[in-house]
């Protein structure tokens, strides 16, 4: 393989550059996003009878779906900024890593796609390379401006979904581009603050949720908003765990989580599949083993990555990604 890079690329002392409350959020927002594959991976029944809603389903609908989608998807823009600043010092053409790295995160997703159709890693390196990569040559104000716009249209005019990749990607750049990351351990206050305002705008929306007509033709719209504000809530309160009495044993939790997020993702995938039909899931109304299956392979993968960022910096999916973006192989042991 030729090398890109003028220097050597970062192989020594990753941590030094990491945001572990950027860690924390990724790890949190992996098991909620593996609670809304898994029922589509198993495909699950919604309720007994046409028309009726299996409990546990309506509660997912109202506190997990739509609410860890943005996350990811926002954490994602942050990521990709930081990823150029450290590329940039590196080498000259970092936007080539970049577009490298985008392309193998592609394939990968159109591989992802054969187990679990509507996966999220083929329409990121889409976007990514349609939206994001050339946003990088905006001013930060111009894409702050246009990635509220687009997140605000994509909730009123397209109910959501995928269509908010674009407009969160982008204010997560912006965001990263502020340097509001780096900070966020030390505005406590302003984290409380901002709680106080969207956490009962989050539960206002999610009770309207609630209350409309799954047949009215603003519900999905009204679906989306409430995830949104949520996803926020959620993120917030997080945050503010990870500065209480709490946060160290949460960080040893979801950091190795966040961290090995790619190999996390594709893994709870395999283990689902294969697990589904051993456990007579496909297309049951058996919502409670779902859910302790959902449980057991968090704990797993918890488990398995503390232990192997222990001995390894980066995760087995990272560190094939990292290879490719930099053309060469990285060094991976401790």
């Amino acid at each position: 393989m030729q090398q890109t890079t003028t220097t050597p690329p970062p192989t020594a002392s990753p941590a030094v550059s990491r945001i572990r409350a950027l860690d924390a959020i990724r790890g949190f927002a992996l098991g909620g996003i593996l609670l809304v594959n898994l029922p589509s991976i198993a495909r699950l029944a919604f309720g007994p009878r046409p028309g009726e809603v299996h409990p546990v389903r309506h509660v997912l609908d109202l506190t997990v779906e739509g609410r860890f989608f943005p996350v990811f998807s926002f954490l994602f823009g942050i990521s990709f900024a930081l990823f150029l600043d450290g590329a940039a010092r590196r080498s000259d053409r970092p936007r080539l890593l970049l577009v490298r790295r985008l392309v193998a995160l592609g394939v990968l997703g159109a591989a992802h796609q054969l187990l679990q159709p509507g996966e999220a890693l083929t329409p990121y390196a889409i976007f990514g390379l349609i939206v994001l990569l050339p946003a990088t040559w905006l001013p930060t104000p111009l894409v702050l401006a246009a990635g509220t716009g687009i997140t605000l249209a994509s909730v009123t005019l397209a109910s959501g979904g995928i269509a908010t990749i674009p407009g969160l990607f982008l204010l997560g750049l912006a965001v990263a581009r502020l340097g509001i990351p780096r900070v966020l351990g030390h505005s406590t206050g302003r984290l409380a603050a901002a709680f106080a305002v969207i956490a009962p705008a989050a539960v206002a929306a999610t009770w309207w949720q609630n209350a409309m007509d799954p047949a009215d033709a603003h519900a999905t719209r009204v679906a989306a908003g409430a995830g949104l504000l949520a996803a926020l809530a959620y993120v917030l309160a997080l945050l503010l765990l990870l500065r209480g009495p709490v946060g160290p044993a949460l960080s040893a939790v979801l950091e190795p989580l966040g961290r090995m997020a790619l190999t996390n993702y594709l893994t709870a995938t395999i283990l689902v599949v294969a697990a589904v039909p051993v456990l007579g899931l496909r297309e049951s109304l058996h919502w409670g083993t779902a859910m302790v299956l959902a449980l057991a392979i968090l704990v797993v993968q918890i488990l398995f990555s503390r232990w192997w960022l222990a001995r390894f910096r980066y995760g087995p999916a990272e560190w094939c990604l990292r290879c490719v973006t930099w053309w060469e192989r990285v060094p991976n042991y401790r």
